[in-house]
């Protein structure tokens, strides 16, 4: 694993190499996750690809840009500028949740650049009781912690899929979303701005996320957490109905968002990546 650096429209991004053989794969997180939210999965796929992730502008280690530009648009702006700089004509993509929905309007939108999408827990629409939910943790999580264990707390609060995790592998885990503050506290790498977004302008207007989904003609694969309060199945049997290239797996007893290592979903990445 490695740590690469780009400049991409005046922003320094911050992306994690795992290296592998094969064709181009990058990866992309949720709204408060970062680049090592694939370290488990990237093993599993570089015998046959040659896998990076990313740290979406504001989070990781990626610069914090203008709050004006934390908005999907501006993500998919900065994919491409990604894929441009590493000279990537086409990749596949594997989104979680915000990831997903930035690998949809990349793939909507520049169908000729994706050969295949991994959709994790998300579609074009989002089930309004996970948003609220998801809203609210974000908005009221604590600006500081005194150690990590009071921050692997903080996850088996508020993430359902984490709260079964051992403690070891939990701490692994969230220490890459944190940095140490002036005070000697752990304070999130996350640009603040990320948590209180503006009321109006660019990011506050709905998306109509069906449109770039209807445009897509790579293949798609959608997980989705069995239990799953963000992406509903009648949304997903509506994508099978949009884009017949559509392949829909449910994982069983997970929620948002399956972590893409249980078996059901190895399974599932193997079968559709080959």
């Amino acid at each position: 694993m490695e740590s690469l650096y780009l400049t991409v429209g005046g922003l320094r991004l911050h992306l994690l190499d795992y290296h592998g053989t094969g064709a181009p794969l990058i990866c992309i997180h949720g709204l408060t996750g970062n680049a090592h939210n694939f370290d488990a999965l990237a093993p599993h796929l570089t015998p046959r690809w040659r896998v990076r992730s990313l740290d979406v502008r504001g989070r990781g280690d990626s610069a914090w840009g203008p709050p004006a530009d934390y908005n999907p648009a501006t993500y998919v702006s900065d994919l491409i500028g990604v894929l441009d700089t590493l000279g990537l004509a086409q990749v596949s993509l594997i989104g979680t949740s915000m990831g997903g929905i930035i690998s949809m309007m990349l793939a909507g939108g520049y169908p000729e650049r994706v050969a295949r999408l991994v959709l994790n827990d998300v579609g074009p629409e989002v089930e309004p009781t996970g948003l609220n939910r998801i809203t609210t943790y974000l908005t009221t999580a604590p600006a500081s912690f005194p150690d990590l264990a009071a921050v692997a707390d903080y996850y088996r609060e508020n993430y359902p899929y984490l709260r079964a995790t051992p403690q070891a592998e939990l701490l692994d885990f969230v220490k890459w979303s944190v940095r140490p503050g002036p005070d000697g506290s752990l304070v999130w790498k996350m640009d603040p701005a990320i948590r209180n977004p503006p009321r109006t302008g660019t990011a506050a207007r709905p998306l109509d996320l069906w449109v770039p989904y209807t445009r897509i003609v790579a293949p798609v694969l959608v997980l989705r957490g069995a239990e799953s309060d963000i992406l509903s199945r009648a949304t997903t049997e509506r994508m099978r109905v949009v884009q017949r290239r559509t392949t829909v797996v449910e994982i069983p007893g997970v929620g948002h968002a399956p972590s893409l290592v249980e078996p059901q979903s190895l399974a599932a990445l193997q079968d559709f990546l080959g």
